[in-house]
């Protein structure tokens, strides 16, 4: 195991400070940039540099590509019960570490400790499902047209597998997307958002212990379009996965027309929150709570329109707005703060072009 970079990170109290990484991992090393260059990654909520990781590119993408290439034959010829075991070891090292991914997430991304823990026991559990699941992938036999005729389906890992995640969920869109990866045998090249890197090389650095052979899993941080460019134009990658805008996404679908991959986009969501005048009222403002202001508002799937029918306007607003003045809102590491940090300045500014609009109708 490589000795890992560490600055920054003594406010942490990390039980293993190893876990916080700042170079990345191509082809079972770790490794800086080609150039040399790095990325600073602050702390939302105080602004401090927690450190910096590799701004890499095209070239450094193209060989975790093909190192993932030369590890799929020796990957996919493995049982889905030894997939499941490694995979199975990697989910054991993310709960004894529990405490400290979170720390990590909490310091790169803003949430607070509690939802941190949260998320690493929700992102631990696609990596336990997804490797018991491996074991379980049928094929069909299929009733033919014709008498000397069988007709037989027949699963196979497509192959390398590309995935781009979000900084919301830095933990447990990783793992959404690289446990059935892994466990259908394929092999897979990741490029987290560069605002919360560290939850990814914490990942890495995991996965290496838990056994992951050389290239099945690299982590690469960097330039989005140089990086983004290479997964999507070269052909050895067949498949790529992305969590984010719908903007991005459809550059990205553009991108990946010209090989035909296949692709997973799950892009931005659009969602209102309706209360009818016989609902609950109670139940309705621990609904929206949930819906609305969990991390911080900051999810693809939250509430971004409140509908409220006339009758129960006045009460719905009374209740919601006490429950909201209770709210502790500061460093997601302090004990009581159910409210972080946005992500970055630009988030906020789009919160408060909202609210100037809000109050100018």
């Amino acid at each position: 195991m490589n000795d890992p970079k560490i600055s920054g990170i003594a406010a942490l109290n990390l039980k293993d400070p190893s876990l916080f990484r700042q170079q990345c991992y191509v082809d079972g090393k770790w490794a800086d940039a080609d150039s040399g260059k790095s990325i600073p990654v602050n702390n939302p909520a105080t602004g401090e540099i927690l450190g910096t990781v590799p701004n890499m590119g095209a070239a450094e993408a193209r060989r975790a590509i093909e190192a993932a290439n030369a590890a799929f034959p020796a990957w996919r010829a493995k049982t889905a019960k030894e997939r499941a075991n490694i995979l199975r070891k990697w989910f054991d090292l993310m709960m004894a570490n529990q405490e400290d991914l979170a720390k990590i997430l909490t310091a790169e991304q803003g949430k607070p400790l509690a939802e941190a823990r949260t998320e690493i026991s929700y992102g631990a559990s696609f990596i336990e499902w997804f490797a018991e699941e491996g074991k379980r992938i049928y094929g069909d036999t299929i009733p033919g047209h014709q008498a000397d005729k069988r007709i037989v389906v027949i699963k196979e890992p497509i192959g390398v597998c590309a995935a781009i995640t979000p900084w919301n969920f830095p933990n447990a869109m990783i793992t959404r997307k690289s446990g059935p990866a892994l466990a259908a045998g394929c092999t897979m090249v990741l490029k987290p958002a560069t605002a919360t890197p560290y939850s990814a090389l914490a990942m890495a650095e995991l996965g290496e212990r838990a056994g992951i052979p050389r290239g099945v899993f690299s982590v690469l941080t960097g330039s989005s379009s140089a990086i983004g460019g290479e997964i999507t134009s070269n052909p050895i990658v067949r498949k790529v996965t992305f969590t984010g805008s719908t903007a991005v996404g459809k550059v990205l679908l553009e991108q990946c027309s010209k090989t035909v991959k296949k692709t997973s986009m799950e892009l931005g969501g659009n969602a209102p929150f309706i209360v009818f005048d016989d609902a609950d009222l109670d139940a309705a403002v621990e609904g929206a709570l949930a819906s609305k202001y969990r991390n911080t508002g900051q999810t693809c799937v939250c509430a971004n329109r409140l509908l409220v029918q006339d009758k129960v306007y006045d009460a719905f607003a009374a209740k919601l707005t006490e429950r909201v003045k209770a709210m502790k809102v500061g460093n997601g590491m302090e004990p009581g703060v159910v409210q972080g940090p946005l992500i970055d300045k630009a988030a906020v500014e789009k919160v408060e072009e909202h609210i100037s609009d809000a109050l100018a109708k």
